[in-house]
C-alpha cells in the first residue's frame, strides 16, 4: 500500500498556485454563459413559486373543514413538485448537473390512500424546502451579479458615452460614472475590463452555491446513494470484464495457441521428411505422435477455458452443475438446490462461480468437508457454503472473500461471513431476483 506525504505547509512568502486561482473561474467560456443564464433564468421563479405556493397552502388550510382544502393542498404539493423539476431540468442543461430523476409515487386504490400518498410525497416536500431557502440566494444572485455586470459594462464602455454625454461632468444617469476628461473616461473603461473579467468568478461562486442546494434538496438521499453504488459497481464489472478479457488472451497466447504452433512445426517437419528421397517412417511416426499430441493438448486447454468462461454444465441449471462440481472435487460435498423458478443465466452465472471459489477454500481450510445450499426466499436467491475448519476467515482487501464479494456487487448482491474461532464457517450470498 502507498501513502501520499503530506503537503508542506504554505509559508507566506509562497506563490499562490494558478491552478487554485483557475478553479475560480469557469472551465470554459460556453460554461460561463450558461451560468449566466442559469442565474437570469431561475432568479424570479422561486419567488413566483413561493408566492404562489403560499396563497395555496393559505387558502387549502381554510378549507380544510371542508374537505377541499385536502385537494387544494395535494394541488400545491403538486406545484411544488413541478417546479422542483423545472430547476432539475435546467440544472441539467446550464449547469450541467444531471440528477437523478426522482421515484414514482405509489398510488394504491381508494381516495384516502390516494390523498395520503399526495400529502406524503417526500419529493413534493423536498420542492419545498428547496424553493424556499433558494428564495433569498437566487434575488441576490440575481440583483448582485446584474448589478455588477451593468457596472462593469457602463464603466468598459464609458469613453464611447463620454464623448456623446453633453451634460456637466458628461455623468451617467445611474452608478454615478462621470468624469470631466476623456482621460478620466479611460480609467472607468480599464475598471469596467477588471470588473467584466472577475464577473465570471461571481456568478460561478453563486453556481455553486445553487449546485449545493440542488444536491442537497432536490435530488433525494436515497436515489443519491444509489447513483453512487451503481457507479461504483459499473466501475468495478468493466475492470472485472478487463481482467477476464486479459486472462482469456493470456491463457490462449500461453496455451493453445503454442501448442498448435508446436503441432505445425512437427506437421512442417513431418512434410519435409516426406518430399526426401529417402523417408524415415520412425521419424515421421514421431513427428505426427507429437503433433497429434499437441492438438489434444490445445482441445483441452480450450475446454477448459471454455469452462472458465460458461460452464456447460450451467445449461441444465445450478443443480446438475453444482453437482457436478461437487463429485469432481477431490473432498467431501453435500450440494442442495431447492429452487421454486430457474434464475437469470447471468445470476446462475454468479452462483456457480462463487460457489466455485467457496468449495475451493473448504478443500483448504475446512476438514475435507463442506455442505452447499442454494435456495430462493421472497425473491432472493441465496447461497450459503458450510464448512467445519478451524474457522477465523474474514473479508479482506484482495483476499478470496473479496472477490467473491466484488463480483455480487455489480448484482446488488451481499456477502456476509460467520467463521467463529473452532468453526463452523458459514459463507451466505445473497442476490436479488427479478420480479
Amino acid at each position: 500500500m502507498t501513502t501520499t506525504p503530506p503537503r508542506p505547509a504554505r509559508t507566506p512568502g509562497h506563490q499562490i498556485n494558478l491552478t487554485d486561482l483557475r478553479r475560480l473561474w469557469p472551465p470554459t467560456p460556453r460554461q460561463a454563459l450558461t451560468e449566466a443564464a442559469w442565474t437570469a433564468a431561475t432568479g424570479l421563479i422561486p419567488l413566483l413559486s413561493v408566492i404562489i405556493l403560499l396563497a395555496g397552502t393559505t387558502l387549502g388550510l381554510a378549507l380544510t373543514p371542508i374537505f377541499l382544502g385536502l385537494l387544494i393542498l395535494t394541488t400545491v404539493l403538486k406545484t411544488a413538485k413541478l417546479f422542483g423539476g423545472l430547476h432539475r431540468r435546467l440544472a441539467a442543461k446550464l449547469l450541467n448537473l444531471p440528477l437523478p430523476p426522482p421515484p414514482r409515487t405509489d398510488l394504491k386504490p381508494g381516495l384516502w390512500n390516494w390523498l395520503t400518498a399526495r400529502l406524503s410525497d417526500r419529493t413534493a416536500w423536498r420542492s419545498v424546502a428547496y424553493l424556499l431557502v433558494r428564495l433569498p440566494t437566487a434575488l441576490l444572485s440575481l440583483l448582485g451579479t446584474g448589478t455588477l455586470g451593468f457596472y462593469g459594462l457602463a464603466s468598459f464602455t464609458y469613453p464611447f458615452t463620454w464623448l456623446l454625454e453633453t451634460r456637466p461632468g458628461h455623468g451617467l444617469p445611474v452608478f454615478n460614472i462621470q468624469s470631466d476628461n476623456w482621460i478620466g473616461s479611460l480609467a472607468w473603461c480599464i475598471s469596467g475590463i477588471l470588473i467584466l473579467a472577475v464577473w465570471p468568478a461571481v456568478v460561478h461562486l453563486v453556481t455553486g452555491v445553487d449546485r449545493l442546494l440542488l444536491r442537497t434538496l432536490v435530488a433525494d438521499p436515497g436515489l443519491r446513494e444509489r447513483v453512487r453504488f451503481l457507479e461504483e459497481t459499473r466501475a468495478t464489472a468493466l475492470d472485472e470484464a478487463a481482467e477476464q478479457l486479459r486472462r482469456i488472451e493470456r491463457d490462449l497466447h500461453d496455451g493453445a495457441q503454442a501448442q498448435l504452433v508446436a503441432m505445425a512445426m512437427k506437421l512442417g517437419l513431418a512434410k519435409e521428411e516426406l518430399a526426401t528421397d529417402v523417408v524415415d517412417l520412425d521419424q515421421i511416426r514421431t513427428l505426427v505422435d507429437a503433433a497429434h499430441s499437441n492438438a489434444k493438448q490445445a482441445l483441452t486447454e480450450l475446454r477448459d477455458l471454455a469452462r472458465g468462461i460458461h460452464p456447460a454444465a450451467l445449461d441444465k441449471g445450478l443443480s446438475l452443475a453444482l453437482s457436478t462440481l461437487a463429485s469432481s472435487a477431490d473432498f467431501s460435498a453435500t450440494v442442495t438446490v431447492e429452487l421454486s423458478r430457474r434464475p437469470p443465466p447471468s445470476l446462475e452465472t454468479i452462483v456457480y462461480f462463487a460457489a466455485a471459489e467457496l468449495m475451493t477454500n473448504a478443500s483448504k481450510h475446512g476438514a475435507g468437508r463442506c455442505t452447499v445450499l442454494v435456495e430462493d426466499r421472497e425473491d432472493v436467491l441465496r447461497l450459503t457454503v458450510i464448512d467445519h475448519g478451524a474457522g477465523g476467515a474474514a473479508v479482506i482487501p484482495g483476499g478470496g472473500l473479496a472477490g467473491i464479494a466484488e463480483r455480487l456487487r455489480p448484482a446488488d448482491g451481499e456477502l456476509s461471513v460467520s467463521s467463529p474461532a473452532g468453526g463452523p464457517t458459514v459463507v451466505t450470498a445473497t442476490l436479488p431476483l427479478p420480479r
